[in-house]
């Protein structure tokens, strides 16, 4: 297969694309700096795209056996000013746009496009800023269906992994023994390891019956308290500092509903399909 991945160098891109490439699939990441994209495994190669249009990468969309698209600002990288609200919603709606063009112009379409959205979607309310910024994501690539081309849309929860992300994140407080729960620690995080979030990707390009929405989360979420609980007790730490919500609120601004809101999702049509967790329990 060829596979072209937007946003191909953040934590799901890289670990994607070595996957597949181990497979002897040829992979292609796009992305706005292709120089810095070094280490790459073989098989994996960049190229320069701007992130709004098809310009100078579109024709490599003619003939490829899938796109997946990741592309969007980090939503965790500061204070969420108007601006930055602005950049994160706008760099997903922006790449979702030059995808559609690739694929129009393209005379032998992808059979499948594989879309990024994130559990942020439902929200506490279902409209909050999160949720409208997914609402848009998961738009910006609509019409490519009318094109003939199947859309899978993989609305993932918080990856774990060792090589970035939010796990290390998580992990730090403890490493200090001051971790413990976030706010009242009743809010549910839909965790789910590196490892299936990859697989349940390549479930959903190769099933021809994969379309629509799919949750990409373990089938056992735990609350905020629950996990922080497992990770003292794994790690020889205690977990007995709480973060009072107010104190996240004043640090992190808005940014804080990342740490205080949460959703228990649940990966129903994932499971129907037959897709099997590596990883089902935090635990392990």
């Amino acid at each position: 297969m060829r596979v072209i991945i937007t946003g191909g160098t953040g934590l799901i891109g890289r670990a994607l694309a070595a996957n597949l490439a181990a497979d002897g699939h040829e992979v292609i990441l796009l992305s706005r700096t292709p120089e810095r994209a070094t280490h790459l495994p073989s098989g994996v190669r960049a190229e320069r795209w701007d992130g709004r249009t098809a310009a100078g990468w579109g024709s490599l969309a003619d003939g490829a056996d899938a796109i997946v698209n990741l592309a969007g600002e980090s939503i965790a990288a500061g204070r969420w000013t108007a601006e930055r609200k602005g950049r994160i919603r706008d760099s997903r709606v922006n790449a979702g746009q030059a995808v559609v063009q690739a694929v129009q112009a393209a005379t032998h379409k992808p059979p499948v496009l594989i879309q990024a959205s994130a559990v942020g979607y439902y929200g506490p309310h279902g409209n909050d800023f999160l949720a409208q910024v997914c609402l848009a994501w998961e738009a910006s690539t609509a019409s490519v269906e009318t094109m003939g081309v199947r859309r899978a849309i993989i609305r993932t929860g918080l990856p774990l992994s060792n090589r970035g992300g939010i796990f290390p994140l998580f992990a730090l407080p403890f490493r200090f023994f001051i971790g413990g729960p976030l706010g009242n620690g009743r809010q549910w995080l839909p965790w789910i390891h590196i490892a299936d979030e990859i697989a349940a990707i390549r479930f959903l390009m190769e099933r021809p019956e994969a379309h629509g929405p799919f949750n990409l989360s373990a089938p056992n979420p735990l609350t905020n308290a629950e996990f922080g609980r497992l990770l003292a007790r794994l790690m020889g730490r205690p977990a007995f500092m709480p973060a009072p919500a107010f104190a996240l609120r004043l640090v992190f601004g808005e940014m804080s509903t990342l740490l205080l809101n949460g959703q228990r999702e649940i990966p129903r049509r994932l499971l129907s399909l037959g897709f099997r967790f590596r990883f089902p329990e935090a635990e392990a």
